[in-house]
């Protein structure tokens, strides 16, 4: 590892944390999504960062599967958001069961 790629591990580290962190404790729902994206690319950061190092593209291979797997996801979840707050203006995490029919 060379001096250079560290800074990227470190900043990949920090942003997988905040993720972590926001979507523990957070009620919010849009803001949970916001976070599991934070902590997807602070993912994709290491993959890159970890292809580099080894002089290997298969990092970035890996990082466009995962892109594609998180717009399905935002998808998903965004229609779950929408359905939740059409149900209950201000909804937060817990209120996700008023989904049952």
């Amino acid at each position: 590892m060379t001096n250079l790629d560290l800074p990227y591990l470190v900043l990949a580290a920090a942003l997988f944390a905040m993720g972590a962190f926001g979507l523990l404790y957070r009620r919010n729902l849009l803001v949970m999504l916001m976070c599991i994206e934070l902590m997807l690319n602070a993912v994709n950061l290491t993959f890159v960062t970890f292809g580099r190092m080894m002089n290997d593209l298969n990092g970035q291979v890996i990082v466009f599967f995962v892109l594609v797997v998180a717009a399905a996801e935002v998808v998903v979840g965004l229609a779950i958001i929408v359905a939740v707050l059409r149900r209950r203006p201000g909804a937060s995490a817990d209120d996700v069961k008023v989904l049952r029919g």
